[in-house]
């Protein structure tokens, strides 16, 4: 009998030949870990800085300028903030804060309304009138109205001057971002989940919010977070629309940026009694600022961070 010959060929690789270009060598994976932990670092470490010089003296810093271990700690910067009242009696900085929690929440909800149903219709090529709304859009992403324009449209004909709504509409939607969302369904969403809705009989709102939305959650939460983030850093808005007289509406970027020019003109003005001036955390002050508007936004990240790198790729070309 014929012995079977032992088969001495290479085992076959596994994985595409794509994934073996893809693959970093451990070295390699080693090197960039090393690398990204140390841009880390770089991007944490002025944070932290930021905050330690926010809890440091006045004094110390006059004595031995920024550093990381200040030679006494203080929180008068946090304590001159706090006892700033408006005519109720409440702290400036907690009703502001409550103002921008509010405009943010509102703003970006509606924001989200607004831009996914304007890029879902835009997608879809039975709607006959898309390349005429795709160019209106497109417009004003090349040059806009202009500010007096802007302004009497905000004011005159819509009356929203010295209300909420002058805070969360001019930024509620905007072309770039109708673009984007466009794109995504074009190239995400396959036409035959359309296809299957309106076999069923469904409406086009009901395959919208029941087939379309719940596979669209990495776009939505990359718009999501632009949207708070452009809500929150808004000061803009409030110097335009918002008298001076209307405190309450005034939001909390608004009212850091008021705190902290009013401490550099006494700051540098003559006039002033030295006592008061000496008195005043101006150094601190700016850090302590830079803390309030910067900290409570970060903790919005970790809601968004799931679907946030997925989002990155939006429209990218599938093979």
């Amino acid at each position: 009998m014929s012995q079977v010959q032992p088969n001495h060929r290479k085992p076959l690789e596994t994985g595409s030949g794509m994934e073996r270009f893809n693959a970093l060598k451990p070295g390699a994976n080693i090197s960039f870990s090393l690398l990204f932990i140390v841009l880390a670092i770089l991007c944490v470490i002025p944070v932290v800085f930021v905050i330690i010089i926010s809890f440091s003296s006045e004094a110390s810093i006059g004595k031995v300028g920024y550093n990381f271990i200040p030679a006494e700690w203080s929180t008068e910067a946090y304590e001159y903030v706090w006892h700033l009242r408006n005519s109720h009696g409440i702290p400036t900085v907690v009703m502001a804060f409550i103002t921008s929690i509010g405009i943010t929440v509102v703003g970006t909800l509606i924001g989200l309304s607004l831009i996914s149903t304007m890029g879902y219709v835009l997608s879809r090529r039975s709607f006959k009138l898309r390349g005429l709304y795709t160019t209106l859009i497109f417009i004003p992403m090349i040059f806009n109205g202009g500010l007096l324009s802007t302004y009497v449209v905000n004011t005159q004909v819509l009356g929203m001057k010295n209300t909420y709504w002058a805070l969360i509409f001019p930024l509620a939607c905007s072309s770039f971002y109708v673009i984007i969302m466009r794109t995504f369904f074009q190239t995400t969403v396959p036409d035959e989940i359309i296809e299957s809705g309106k076999m069923d009989g469904a409406s086009q709102l009901r395959i919208f919010l029941q087939l379309v939305l719940p596979i669209s959650l990495p776009a939505l939460a990359t718009i999501a977070l632009f949207l708070t983030f452009a809500y929150w850093n808004d000061w803009y808005q409030a110097s335009l629309y918002i008298e001076s007289s209307q405190h309450d509406l005034f939001p909390l970027q608004y009212v850091l940026v008021n705190i902290e020019k009013n401490i550099q003109y006494l700051a540098n003005n003559d006039m002033a009694m030295s006592a008061n001036t000496n008195a005043l955390p101006s150094e601190t002050m700016r850090m302590a600022i830079v803390v309030i508007a910067v900290v409570p936004i970060m903790f919005s990240y970790p809601f968004f961070q799931k679907y946030f790198i997925s989002g990155l790729t939006i429209g990218a070309v599938k093979g």
